[in-house]
């Protein structure tokens, strides 16, 4: 962990973000590591202030993934999954299970959100729970919804392509969400083609005009790094203020989370690694940013969301 700390503390090689950045960086990630080291000694969750200081702010990622168990090593990566967020110092992680063919039937979608329930169960305090849902099955996914949020403590729903977030197939999962105060975390993109295996996937564009519809939604935007054009997905999403932006994915270009920030505000940015660990740790570290601003997008943010459920 000494070495992760050292890593972790290490400024990127330009002149600009070495004078301006590295203190912030220690400060934001470097406390995190080293809380997470101690939790993981003790067995027991860091505990979060409500304060967006950031030696104090729990580090939530907003988006995660336990593996189908259809994978024989399934038991072995969800393990990996908990290390390497504990060598990020990644407190807690909101998990969905994705059947592994699309769309996703009723009895794939409820096997799947039976086994993040057990993962909640198998790492207490560290993994939180989206219920995922095809809509196109109306009853059993309001039914299943209802059960996972309040009979088992999920913080959301999870929605990938199965349709666009605008087709009315979708409405009666934004209304359920708002009468439970979850967040809705949407799989997003915008390519400039098109994708044969994803032709309902939702953007930008889609999710605010779904906000429009619904104001009082809370609607997360997935990776905006994780392909397509992230400066449209940014700007379409200027006038929506239901929506957050989940900063996860691959994709490393310089400069994405800064012009989140000066386009959205800072208060709209929630921190996401959808599997890609340090590329996402990496983006909010570099980023040319202030640590009360990193503190809010690496868990601030989020833990108003989900505290939405509480009020």
């Amino acid at each position: 962990m000494n070495t992760l700390r050292a890593t972790l503390r290490q400024p990127r090689l330009t002149r600009r973000t070495f004078l301006k950045h590295s203190v912030a960086t220690t400060v934001t990630l470097g406390i995190a590591a080293g809380r997470a080291a101690d939790r993981a000694e003790s067995g027991q969750p860091a505990a979060h202030t409500g304060s967006d200081s950031p030696s104090q702010t729990k580090v939530i990622d907003c988006h995660a993934h336990l593996d189908h168990r259809s994978r024989s090593t399934w038991e072995a990566d969800d393990r990996k999954l908990i290390e390497a967020a504990d060598k990020l110092g990644i407190d807690q992680l909101c998990c969905s299970i994705l059947t592994p063919r699309r769309p996703a039937t009723a009895e794939g979608f409820q096997e799947c959100n039976r086994w993040v329930a057990d993962g909640m169960q198998r790492f207490p305090g560290r993994v939180r729970g989206y219920c995922y849902v095809n809509p196109g099955y109306r009853q059993e996914a309001l039914e299943e919804i209802r059960r996972c949020v309040e009979d088992h403590g999920f913080v959301g729903i999870k929605l990938y392509h199965e349709y666009t977030c605008t087709e009315p197939v979708v409405f009666p999962i934004v209304e359920l969400a708002i009468e439970l105060n979850v967040p809705i975390l949407q799989h997003a993109g915008h390519a400039h083609y098109f994708l044969e295996d994803q032709p309902r996937i939702s953007d930008g564009g889609r999710l605010a005009e779904l906000s429009r519809r619904y104001p009082e939604a809370r609607l997360i935007c997935a990776h905006v790094c994780g392909g397509g054009d992230w400066e449209w997905t940014i700007k379409a999403l200027r006038h929506a203020p239901g929506v957050f932006l989940d900063t996860s994915g691959s994709v490393t270009d310089e400069g994405a989370v800064e012009m989140a920030a000066r386009v959205l505000g800072a208060d709209r940015l929630v921190f996401g690694c959808d599997l890609s660990m340090t590329a996402s740790v990496g983006r909010i570290r570099g980023a040319n940013l202030s640590a009360q601003d990193k503190a809010k997008i690496l868990g601030g943010n989020m833990a108003k969301l989900l505290q939405r459920r509480k009020s």
